[in-house]
């Protein structure tokens, strides 16, 4: 499906204009997924096409604001009622999805499996699904793996990944890598020489009986056994992840690292930017989330702070008034405030600096103020995208 004609626009909008694949990274905690959330609802609405969000963070909290219910592997279609409701009438199509990793490794073996009995064998082995009930949140190969068939598939025009928290989110980066030095391994021919050798198998039986006792009846059998059958799915395996990896560092893949100004997350921040250049991945933009506003740091501004706690008792007692509350507690907040103004035109100095350091580490910098709630709804996502083209 061809996009429609994007509106002139700059900024982050243009750069989600000229790529097909966006991942959107950062540590917890700094509004990620939201700002994902907001850029997905900005394409749809203001570029055209087919546009999906995918999420690979734990946390159900997409769902909310797009208005879709529970999102689960297979992507669902954002109803046009929902930006209606809000008074847009979007120019393409807004998709989600979240990765179901029981799921998806399901149809990862059903997909390299060299034959139906090897994809039987694996799907049935307890170890297999040991691994994928439990650890359901091991998913770095997985995730870059779905990236990659969503890509080829060519079903969306721009995909924009909610990806795990900033270190985090490196391993899921570097998993195709992992994937394929994981074949070539000691531990995997370690974990697979009693099976494949009738000398070690006779000299080591005694340590395996004892072992299954301990463990379990057949426990490092059904590991062996296991590993035995995952290496038949080496060739695709890796094959894949070569090609996993060329996605990512693809002109057409742009990276977005979204930061609040606090010392801890901009280190992070900073840290990843680097991280992605090292890698030779695209950084298009770096977001700097719940900013301060700058006229906190104006002069005219700590002037009007030293003024209010100055206030004579007839003009508290007019605001009481027009409020409609007591004087003395109005009296009481009004200096508080002028006060406590000095602290916060210091968080602002600083956030100024950390944004400055950020600035230099990506060709765009978007800062988004703080906002009153939380994003609840796709008109809440389309008031945070205003500022993106600022």
């Amino acid at each position: 499906m061809a996009r429609a004609a994007a509106r002139p626009r700059a900024g982050l909008t243009a750069l989600l204009a000229a790529k097909e694949m966006v991942l959107v990274c950062g540590s917890g905690g700094v509004g990620k997924t939201t700002a994902a959330a907001a850029m997905a609802v900005q394409a749809a609405s203001e570029i055209g096409g087919r546009v999906l969000v995918l999420t690979v963070d734990p946390a159900r909290r997409l769902a909310d604001a797009l208005g879709v219910g529970a999102i689960g592997n297979e992507a669902r279609l954002v109803p046009p009622e929902a930006f209606t409701a809000s008074g847009v009438e979007p120019r393409g199509e807004l998709w989600a999805a979240m990765l179901d990793t029981k799921a998806g490794w399901d149809e990862l073996i059903r997909r390299h499996a060299p034959n139906a009995a090897v994809r039987a064998s694996v799907l049935a082995n307890p170890l297999y699904q040991n691994i994928t009930g439990r650890f359901v949140h091991s998913h770095d190969y997985l995730a870059m793996d779905q990236l990659h068939e969503l890509h080829a598939s060519g079903r969306f025009d721009l995909i924009i990944v909610d990806t795990p928290p900033s270190r985090n989110a490196l391993d899921v980066l570097d998993a195709p890598g992992r994937m394929k030095e994981f074949f070539g391994s000691r531990l995997l021919k370690w974990l697979t020489l009693p099976y494949r050798s009738r000398l070690f198998t006779a000299a080591s039986k005694p340590f395996y009986q004892v072992a299954d006792r301990v463990l379990g009846s057949r426990f490092l059998q059904d590991i062996a056994e296991f590993f035995i059958l995952f290496q038949a799915m080496e060739p695709g395996f890796v094959a894949h992840a070569r090609e996993v990896e060329q996605v990512l560092i693809d002109p057409r893949t742009t990276f977005v690292v979204v930061s609040t100004l606090e010392a801890a997350p901009t280190h992070e921040a900073s840290y990843l930017a680097r991280a992605l250049r090292a890698r030779d991945m695209h950084l298009g933009a770096i977001i700097a989330n719940r900013v301060l506003p700058a006229g906190i740091t104006s002069k005219a501004s700590a002037t009007s702070a030293r003024k209010l706690a100055a206030l004579d008792s007839g003009t508290v007692q007019r605001v009481a008034v027009a409020v409609g509350a007591d004087p003395d507690v109005v009296g009481g907040v009004l200096h508080d405030v002028a006060t406590q103004f000095h602290d916060t035109a210091m968080v602002a100095t600083r956030e100024a600096e950390r944004r400055a350091e950020l600035s230099a580490l990506a060709p765009l910098l978007v800062s988004i103020p703080l906002l009153a709630g939380d994003a609840n709804d796709i008109a809440d996502l389309l008031e945070i995208a205003e500022h993106f083209d600022a």
